[in-house]
């Protein structure tokens, strides 16, 4: 398993331009099993070396920026790749309505402190990516949060046994929600650790 991108690794312009079809359709298929919704209006997808490569190389054919700006996407998305004993997942929150997003966005200051994964009873505590501060100074959080989850071993071993249930869950008092993880998604993750 892969857990960097170099710039050996980024695909020369036409190149990703020819594929680019192929390979957005195949990360699509491959994400539906990394998407997790958690209430109403947060979803946690789970990324990894492949998500993040294709974010990547989006990013370049879009803006078209060169050896500087790939030097500032991997600075950004390398970090969000799992390391082997993790699962990193984006965590957003989508409200279509501008006015009830914003007064949402305020009752659930610091929500990336209350996110965890349950693995048969254990608290997988999420750790925020501390880029940038996600809580204003107003109390207003952003819609799209970084969150690293760090296994022990034993974790790992539990998460892995198809008997283990596991939960991602958000313990916010103003949202409080949990999702059980289908086989098929605990099966995909479970290849993030490596």
């Amino acid at each position: 398993m892969k857990k960097e991108i170099t710039p050996a690794d980024i695909l020369p312009y036409e190149i990703y331009a020819k594929e680019r079809k192929e390979r957005r359709t195949a990360i699509t298929a491959m994400k539906k099993n990394r998407r997790v919704e958690v209430g109403p209006y947060a979803t946690f997808y789970f990324e990894n070396y492949d998500t993040m490569f294709q974010q990547v190389q989006e990013m370049l054919h879009i803006e078209k920026g060169g050896a500087e700006q790939l030097a500032d996407e991997l600075h950004a998305y390398n970090p969000l790749i799992p390391q082997g004993n993790e699962l990193v997942a984006t965590i957003m929150f989508e409200i279509n309505d501008p006015v009830r997003r914003d007064s949402f966005l305020r009752s659930i200051t610091w929500v990336e402190k209350h996110l965890h994964i349950d693995v048969g009873g254990e608290k997988v505590a999420g750790e925020a990516e501390m880029d940038v501060e996600r809580t204003k100074a107003d109390g207003k959080t952003s819609s799209v949060h970084f969150v690293h989850f760090r296994f022990t071993p034993g974790q790992i071993a539990k998460f892995r046994d198809p008997a283990t249930q596991v939960m991602v869950v958000i313990a916010h008092e103003n949202y409080h929600h949990m999702a059980v993880l289908q086989p098929q998604v605990k099966e995909a993750l479970a290849k993030d650790f490596a």
